[in-house]
């Protein structure tokens, strides 16, 4: 069987750059940087809104560079020295690790499986049947956008949405759907029955993502645009399911977007970032828990 080795470090956030071009020019067949402190409290969002700075990097990165099977765990290790040596740092949590080559799409495709989001509302990949034909069921593949329906955070804004069409305030109403990813939230608003959606994300590509989403799902409606291009109107019902810190900064920015007596729905919000989220807000919205799901918190309020 065909393999490759994965060489991983930490380094700090001046010598990424450099230290990814030494990996490539010592035979890595790819480099890539992550957020060293991803899915802990550190994690640190990067993000920008329109004339706003923004970090280009993490202050703490884990760097993974990818290498012919030939080359050795131990040659690897010392290259990862190496390289910290010539940027001035040490390397920390240096690893090798094995990857074996698979049938990587039939293995992607096993990690996959139609989603219950409520008995009438479903998330089925494009290679599966629907368990409930009958149901509204949003044909969604895991792909290069945020937002498959598998994580807490997204089932918690669906099943607020739902909620919201049960209830009648969403049939009818303009949906803002703020770092749209890959549109799951903004489709299901639209198959629900808002009168119009507009779905934003800083990241272009997600933006396509979402648009080829929408198409496959028959949702009509929406527009996927930057957030420099949203209209300048205010939402009845607003939605953001990003992460706690950006969501702090962007308190003022989506509070105003919200119409008097309007509906906010914020989650990827963890318990103990329940506090700072609601100051946040608290001048426009009164935010409340109305839901959880595995430590994730959704925050729901009306503007004053």
């Amino acid at each position: 069987m065909n393999y490759w080795h994965a060489l991983t470090f930490v380094a700090p956030e001046s010598t990424v750059e450099a230290a990814t071009e030494l990996l490539m020019a010592a035979g890595a067949l790819s480099a890539d940087v992550a957020d060293a402190d991803a899915g802990t409290l550190a994690e640190q969002a990067i993000f920008r809104e329109p004339n706003e700075a923004s970090p280009l990097r993490w202050s703490s990165n884990r760097v993974t560079a990818m290498f012919d099977a030939d080359a050795t765990p131990a040659a690897l290790e010392a290259l990862a020295y190496s390289v910290g040596n010539e940027l001035a740092f040490t390397a920390q949590h240096v690893a090798v690790s094995r990857i074996d080559d698979a049938d990587w799409v039939r293995l992607t495709q096993s990690q996959f499986s139609p989603i219950e989001i409520e008995p009438a509302l479903w998330i089925v990949p494009t290679w599966c049947t629907p368990p409930k034909p009958n149901a509204l069921n949003l044909i969604l593949d895991p792909g290069m956008a945020f937002g498959t329906g598998s994580h807490p955070t997204t089932a918690l804004c669906l099943r607020w949405l739902a909620q919201g069409a049960r209830d009648g305030w969403l049939l009818g109403a303009d949906v803002l759907d703020y770092g749209c990813g890959s549109g799951i939230l903004g489709i299901a608003a639209a198959r629900l029955g808002a009168k119009s959606v507009i779905g934003t994300d800083i990241d272009a590509h997600s933006l396509t993502v979402a648009t080829q989403n929408a198409e496959r799902n028959c949702a009509a409606g929406i527009a996927w645009v930057m957030p420099d291009a949203v209209p300048q109107q205010q939402f009845p019902i607003l939605v953001a399911n990003i992460l706690a810190n950006p969501l702090c900064v962007l308190a003022p920015l989506l509070s105003g977007m919200l119409a008097q007596g309007g509906r906010l729905a914020l989650s990827g919000i963890l318990t103990e970032q329940i506090d700072k989220v609601t100051t946040a807000y608290a001048p426009w919205v009164s935010l409340q828990v109305t839901a959880q799901c595995d430590g994730w918190q959704l925050l729901t309020g009306q503007r004053k």
